[in-house]
């Protein structure tokens, strides 16, 4: 299914017309030019110039194998820790839907598609009496983020559980990555930058389901008492450097409430950026290149991004 893209003044400066109609038959869903801001926690940032729902895996690598190689592939989940800059995403964007959403339980195992929530995957592995997967109710994100960034919480993270990951590479070929195939460091994994992951196989141990929710609970509340969950964010801001905690260094250099515009560090918990209202993406990078700058400054260390940043700026954006 494809929408028909609505001219604007740009797309007479395109020799070729909008990228729309360069695209590739499909079973899902192409949208020209679709808003990004209202599926992002920050709620900020331009469209994608193709926004791409396959209907399934086989939908996906068809297009991906047919898909012109010089088109930007860029691939988002509930863009939960995600900055999309105003300038929009160009190329095509692709969303994983309804058709990667799977969650079944076989054992001591739990197989669930790229874009099933963490929290859901935690709660099916409770009513299995799966333990070990309790952390990734404190992770708000789906499968396939906690994959390419070996997402982790309260003490866990993904390396800890995985069997296995499938996925779906940039020329349509399927894939399959054993656990030391992923390469798993800290919030990092080591399968090519272009490759989509569709599921993933992870493993737990036997446990009680009211003993696996009375932990999935505690998780809930540390959140809801340290974080700013009804914020507009995008979660954690910034990596832990090796040997220090980043909100500890932020709260030292003194940008706990820092703010440009509406964009400000949260005063609940300083390693998060939050949108106050009207902030732009200009603004949040901005704030937090201003927070990595004051850290190196008083510390000497160098704080990397955990937010993912992709697009470009606004054409004369500015961060005041």
């Amino acid at each position: 299914m494809t929408a028909a893209p609505s001219m604007s003044p740009a797309d007479s400066h395109r020799p070729n017309g909008h990228l729309i109609q360069r695209m590739p038959a499909v079973r899902g869903r192409l949208t020209a030019d679709a808003p990004l801001a209202p599926v992002t926690w920050f709620r900020v940032g331009g469209p994608a110039e193709v926004m791409f729902r396959p209907a399934d895996a086989d939908d996906l690598a068809d297009f991906l194998a047919a898909l012109p190689a010089e088109v930007p592939v860029t691939v988002i989940g509930v863009a939960s820790n995600l900055l999309v800059r105003d300038g929009g995403v160009p190329g095509v964007t692709i969303r994983l839907g309804r058709g990667f959403t799977d969650i079944t339980a076989d054992g001591m195992t739990v197989t669930a598609g790229a874009a099933a929530l963490d929290l859901n995957v935690a709660m099916v592995a409770r009513d299995a009496g799966i333990a070990g997967l309790e952390f990734l109710s404190g992770i708000p994100g789906t499968v396939g983020g906690a994959l390419r960034m070996n997402g982790g919480a309260y003490g866990r993270e993904l390396a800890d559980v995985l069997v296995s990951a499938i996925a779906v590479a940039r020329d349509g070929r399927r894939l399959e990555f054993s656990h030391a195939g992923m390469g798993f460091t800290y919030r990092h994994s080591a399968a090519p930058d272009d490759c989509i992951f569709t599921g993933a196989v992870l493993r737990g141990e036997p446990g009680n389901p009211l003993e696996i929710a009375r932990r999935m609970a505690e998780i809930s509340d540390k959140r809801a008492d340290s974080q700013p969950v009804r914020s507009r964010t995008g979660g954690s801001t910034f990596k832990n450097p090796e040997g220090h905690k980043a909100w500890e260094l932020i709260d030292k250099a003194g940008c706990r409430g820092l703010s440009i515009g509406d964009a400000q560090v949260s005063e609940k918990h300083c390693n998060f950026l939050i949108n106050n209202g009207t902030a732009t993406a200009a603004q949040l990078e901005a704030l937090g290149e201003e927070v990595r700058r004051r850290v190196f400054e008083t510390s000497g260390v160098t704080l990397d991004w955990e937010i993912k940043r992709i697009g470009i700026p606004a054409e004369g954006s500015t961060a005041q």
